[in-house]
């Protein structure tokens, strides 16, 4: 298995053990970039299911931009040093939208887990192990050839 794969299933291995999308994709790139904090993955936990399962923009693609500021942000006020931060950013979300026809949980996925029958109904239709974890793939495939490019 290829050093790419291995991170690629480990993210989709943490969504399987319980951790949501955007925590499962926060988690392992930190790992790929080896980066430490014990805000990882807490920090990401709000993400899952759309931004708290209302359906919003996708909890992969979030734990994604959330990643790139680990890796790329800045903790001073300055716009030149964002750049690099909003390039990266906007390229995953263009590359996965121009994957998957939509950044939206609720369009990707077809179920609006704001709502428990839906949620059941997701459940059921185990979206979560078909979709989600596509998704998963997705955006750890993206950011590894990202940042790849960008060194």
């Amino acid at each position: 298995m290829s050093h790419r794969n291995l991170f690629v299933e480990r993210a989709v291995r943490r969504f399987d053990e319980g951790y949501n999308c955007a925590q499962s994709v926060l988690l392992v790139m930190s790992e790929y970039w080896n980066i430490k904090s014990d805000l990882i993955p807490r920090i990401a936990t709000g993400f899952g299911g759309g931004i708290g399962r209302c359906g919003s923009v996708c909890g992969a693609l979030t734990g994604g931009i959330l990643s790139i500021g680990i890796k790329y942000g800045t903790d001073e006020p300055s716009p030149e040093k964002r750049q690099k931060c909003y390039e990266l950013a906007l390229r995953l979300y263009r590359l996965f939208e121009q994957q998957h026809g939509s950044v939206l949980c609720r369009e990707l996925i077809g179920y609006d887990l704001s709502d428990s029958e839906g949620l059941k109904s997701a459940q059921k239709a185990k979206v979560f192990e078909e979709k989600c974890s596509d998704l998963i793939r997705t955006v750890v495939n993206i950011l590894v050839d990202l940042e790849k490019r960008s060194s």
